[in-house]
């Protein structure tokens, strides 16, 4: 029972001192070279004395290359999580960029500014904080702030074409048409009139021939002219309310009817003329 019980404590003794170790930098180091690979700064990064503010060119390219150890024992571990942190300060801008570690701890990251990262933020004439990030399930996390890094300007980014289509609309002012103008009284008269003329002329000749309509309300001829009648009532409401296609519903309702009735009345009409009745 008692080795089980050391046995146990000894590992919990080894995962309390893997939790108390934490994550330091051995040997962190910057390069800063041309683009014909001369170079032009080399330095050693260290925590009491912070480097002078280093610079950039448009071609240049910044190395940096370090070995991640734990501290006390300076044994090469891989973190879990390693970011390369650009701050502006200023405008509250930052960019991200992962950094590749080995398993040794070992960790190189080149910023080539002929072909800047997506990552790096928009950069203006201050510098950019950069700072290291590591992140591990075993050690406590820890930060960086390695050195501040001068950069080109950005150039401004050319216009989205639906950029526009983000912007705040002009209000939007109704225009009515006025209202119809209605025609003089006496050009309303005159073409009501014209509409008219045609019913004049036709009692006119009504009453110089007589008028001999025998069999207007016979059973076999009133249905039809009630139907006619039917159809002339389906126009005048289709000028005051209804629409086109009630219209036709309706007309086509009636026209069935309408058509055996005219049969019936035509036929009627020709045996009276023959004499039949």
């Amino acid at each position: 029972m008692i080795p089980r019980i050391t046995f146990h404590l000894s590992w919990l003794l080894i995962a309390v001192g893997a939790h108390a170790a934490t994550l330091s930098l051995q040997s962190p180091r910057v390069t800063i070279s041309s683009s014909d690979a001369t170079q032009l700064l080399s330095d050693t990064l260290s925590s009491i004395k912070r480097l002078e503010p280093l610079t950039l060119g448009a071609s240049d390219t910044l190395k940096l290359t370090f070995q991640v150890t734990e501290d006390g024992e300076g044994k090469g571990v891989q973190p879990h999580q390693t970011f390369l942190r650009f701050y502006d300060s200023v405008s509250g801008e930052e960019g991200i960029q992962p950094v590749r570690v080995t398993p040794g701890g070992k960790a190189k990251f080149e910023l080539n500014m002929a072909r800047p990262p997506a990552s790096l933020p928009p950069t203006t004439d201050r510098p950019l904080a950069v700072s290291l990030i590591l992140g591990s399930f075993v050690h406590d996390p820890v930060k960086y702030d390695l050195f501040d890094l001068y950069v080109p300007a950005s150039s401004t980014p050319a216009p989205h074409p639906d950029e526009a289509l983000f912007y705040a609309l002009p209000t939007i002012a109704h225009t009515f048409r006025p209202e119809q103008k209605l025609p003089p009284k006496l050009v309303s008269t005159v073409f009501a009139a014209l509409v008219l003329s045609p019913w004049a002329v036709l009692l006119g000749l009504w009453g110089k021939i007589g008028l001999s309509v025998p069999h207007l309300v016979s059973p076999r001829i009133l249905p039809f002219t009630a139907l006619l009648g039917a159809f002339e009532v389906l126009l005048v409401w289709y000028w005051v309310d209804l629409k086109l296609g009630q219209v036709l519903l309706y007309g086509g309702m009636l026209a069935i009817p309408t058509i055996f009735a005219g049969k019936t009345a035509l036929a009627t009409t020709g045996e009276w003329r023959a004499g039949k009745h």
